[in-house]
């Protein structure tokens, strides 16, 4: 795949990243995690992404990082579960740092993001204060917030995170019309997350309780014309190729999804006529969307 230039950083991403929330799970095995990215690495993708909140995530990034550190850009996430600190303070910030380093058994963190934190938690002050020391140590090269919405609004009007992960898709394009073009503007990196929404056309029936949920409601709502063996090719070329978003991260613990996955993307851009037409699906139904959400 090609590379993109992430914000105004000497940092090269593919557009396409690999969220490594599935290989932190009990039911893989090590051996199993191990295939999955060696197999997004050969294939072209450079930007992993985790967090601590990931099972056993950070850990098996670690065994595979050993001999191919520098092909990698890493992100992951902090603020919590640091053993002795409150969540989301300095102490939590700095020690999940620092777990990380030793988990991953790495110098150094590419993008270290605070994981979705309330704005109130922002306005403290010391989640940043101790991200921005921690870059200032050479611990972290970047560091980043995770989040969406008013706490994203936020964290883009500091003026102090060098790049942004936050929701981008079909079915929850509001942040295309404010925060992304504003932290475009700033030419600074973005991290699509759930690029495909969570694939809410694999359910027949509404998936009570589940994440994907709200995306499955909205799916209902708009009116995409799409035969079903093209969702994921819409979905996924939708948000990968808007302007502004530097890579896309999708999680997977199947080699042949990722292999599925980039051939999609290598079809490039949808036409500009289809992307003015999902657009503006969205923008009739959004007020709608917001009073139910």
């Amino acid at each position: 795949m090609e590379l993109r230039s992430f914000g105004q950083t000497d940092i090269q991403v593919s557009p396409l990243g690999f969220g490594a929330g599935h290989i932190g799970s009990d039911a893989l095995s090590d051996q199993e995690a191990s295939r999955v990215l060696h197999q997004a690495l050969d294939l072209g993708i450079r930007l992993f992404d985790t967090a601590r909140g990931y099972g056993l995530s950070e850990k098996r990034l670690g065994h595979f990082l050993k001999q191919r550190r520098h092909d990698v850009v890493l992100s992951t996430k902090v603020g919590y579960d640091v053993p002795g600190a409150k969540d989301w303070t300095f102490q939590a910030v700095a020690g999940g740092i620092d777990q990380a380093l030793l988990t991953m058994q790495t110098d150094f963190i590419d993008i270290i993001h605070l994981h979705s934190c309330s704005k109130e938690i922002l306005a403290q002050d010391d989640v940043i204060e101790a991200l921005e020391r921690a870059k200032q140590a050479g611990k972290v090269r970047l560091i980043a917030y995770s989040g969406d919405r008013d706490d994203l609004d936020y964290a883009v009007k500091t003026g102090r995170f060098d790049s942004f992960q936050t929701s981008v898709n079909l079915y929850d394009q509001r942040v295309l019309a404010d925060a992304v073009p504003e932290i475009h503007r700033q030419q600074k990196g973005i991290i699509a997350k759930r690029p495909i929404a969570n694939a809410p056309w694999r359910f027949d029936t509404r998936p009570v309780g589940q994440y994907v949920e709200p995306y499955w409601e909205r799916a209902e709502q708009l009116d995409f014309p799409l035969e079903e063996s093209s969702w994921l090719e819409t979905a996924l070329r939708f948000t990968v190729f808007e302007p502004g978003i530097t890579s896309a991260i999708i999680g997977t613990a199947n080699p042949e999804h990722l292999i599925r996955n980039v051939r999609l993307l290598e079809q490039g851009p949808l036409s500009t006529a289809r992307v003015a037409d999902l657009k503006r699906r969205f923008q009739e139904q959004d007020q709608n969307w917001l009073q139910q959400t």
